[in-house]
């Protein structure tokens, strides 16, 4: 495929009492109507999960919100939002959605969207993580049977990388479980169209 040169990032700050905000800005894409859309959804994602962690009130109560880029390469920009807040307790909780867009287009993908339509892709890649906890002797709240059908991902270093909410699969210590596949591993049911199918092109 022709080269196509990655999208900028800049890192922009929203504050407000008791909160601070890091996000992306996407400029320099192949379409300034296709970073508008970026963007955009950026913002709603990062104003969804501040909404997510409830009341500031608390005297002690912070916010902290920071993003990392995993992939910028080849017409697709993946990326994770992560927000952490202490609204009273124990301790705080961290929130992490991940976006993974067509530069060229703005367009967001759904994890069923990665694969070829009609493919198993739950049943393929649960194997994949059920073998990878087993090899981790990762001690699950409840025992594992299979992800769920958007489950939260991202793509990294031509990788689909699979991950769990804090609580979602085992205890707090465990923190954020990520379960990285070689998007070889599930080639034969990559949609080529989508961003997986960028990543198999060995260039």
């Amino acid at each position: 495929m022709p080269f196509q040169a990655p999208v900028v990032i800049q890192t922009t700050k929203a504050a407000f009492p008791k909160a601070e905000l890091y996000m992306p800005h996407v400029s320099g894409g192949p379409s300034s109507a296709a970073d508008r859309t970026i963007n955009a959804k950026i913002h709603a994602t990062v104003q969804k999960l501040v909404n997510s962690q409830g009341s500031l009130e608390d005297p002690r109560a912070e916010m902290l919100g920071h993003f990392e880029q995993k992939t910028n390469e080849k017409d697709v920009l993946s990326l994770s939002l992560f927000n952490y807040a202490y609204t009273g307790g124990a301790h705080g909780l961290t929130l992490q959605e991940s976006l993974t867009f067509k530069q060229s287009t703005g367009q967001t993908y759904t994890l069923a969207q990665l694969f070829k339509p009609g493919s198993d892709y739950v049943k393929r890649i649960s194997a994949i993580v059920s073998a990878q906890i087993a090899a981790r002797a990762i001690d699950t709240l409840e025992p594992f049977k299979e992800i769920r059908p958007d489950q939260d991902f991202y793509v990294a270093d031509r990788s689909l990388v699979i991950y769990f909410q804090l609580y979602e699969l085992a205890a707090y210590v465990y923190g954020f479980l990520y379960f990285p596949i070689s998007v070889y591993e599930l080639q034969d049911i990559v949609n080529e169209e989508g961003p997986l199918g960028p990543m198999l092109v060995n260039d």
